[in-house]
């Protein structure tokens, strides 16, 4: 049996962890991010890479995408790194009076610039490795990648906001169980259910993109005269990540006056 945290240890620890981040410096919360931009990425490129197999059904791909694509969080959690749409949970310390507005900004704001420089970097290393080929002869992974990146800048707005909704719900509710798991396995097990599930579904996480969308235009060789076009899905799912990952912390039915009894259904077993 995985052991877990009770309610009012997730409690704790989370504002421990709220507590931290809302004092970082700007130059390190600039590193973190482009670190977890980096480890996001990596998900990503394996996402991109096994749905690019042929043979496969679509199905099983989808499933097999979601499940090397929770390297990226994993990794985020384990090692450690600043991601903007866990960090979301940071105005739980908001509901507890624990930090100031002014913090939370600031760090959603550094995070995910951060976030942004890290994945535009990995995607240029990814190019530049051949194993999209190239612009006139790209590689199954390649037309994949430029695929992916066109379907989702073609999403309509309110479509791409409410996948982010969607996806950022999941996403925090993984750094909730990955929290309250005791051990490497457990964080690894609590991470691994809830990012599959978005994946297969195909919501859509802001971060993620900010590798899958460069990297597709790379491939395409568009990536100079499309560049603004990315901002067509990373504004909506990012404000969609937003009220998501807002919505765990604020309309769980079992919010009462503090933090600790909101999140108690995961200590006690979701009773």
């Amino acid at each position: 049996m995985v052991e877990a945290r009770s309610g009012v240890e997730i409690s704790h620890a989370l504002d421990g962890i709220i507590a931290r981040k809302s004092q970082e410096s700007i130059p390190g919360m600039v590193l973190l991010g482009m670190l977890a931009g980096v480890y996001i990425g990596f998900g990503a490129i394996a996402a991109t890479t096994v749905t690019s197999f042929t043979g496969i059904p679509s199905g099983i791909a989808k499933l097999l995408a979601g499940v090397v694509f929770c390297v990226g969080l994993i990794l985020v959690l384990i090692p450690g790194s600043e991601l903007f749409t866990g960090n979301i949970l940071m105005a739980a310390g908001l509901v507890s009076r624990k930090v100031r507005l002014s913090h939370v900004l600031r760090n959603w704001l550094v995070v995910y610039s951060g976030n942004f420089l890290g994945s535009l970097v990995l995607a240029m290393l990814m190019y530049g490795t051949g194993l999209m080929g190239t612009v006139d002869a790209p590689s199954a992974v390649g037309r994949n990648a430029a695929a992916i990146a066109m379907a989702k800048i073609g999403l309509p707005f309110g479509q791409a906001l409410l996948r982010g909704v969607l996806c950022n719900m999941l996403v925090c509710l993984a750094v909730i169980i990955a929290v309250a798991a005791r051990t490497v396995a457990g964080k690894i097990a609590g991470i691994l259910f809830p990012i599959t599930v978005f994946v297969v579904c195909g919501f859509e996480h802001s971060i993620a993109n900010m590798y899958f969308l460069p990297a597709g235009l790379l491939a395409k060789g568009v990536f100079g005269s499309e560049f603004l076009a990315m901002f067509r899905n990373l504004i909506p799912v990012t404000l969609g990540n937003i009220v998501g990952g807002l919505l765990v912390i604020v309309l769980h039915p079992a919010r009462a006056r503090r933090l600790a009894r909101s999140l108690s259904w995961v200590g006690n077993g979701g009773e």
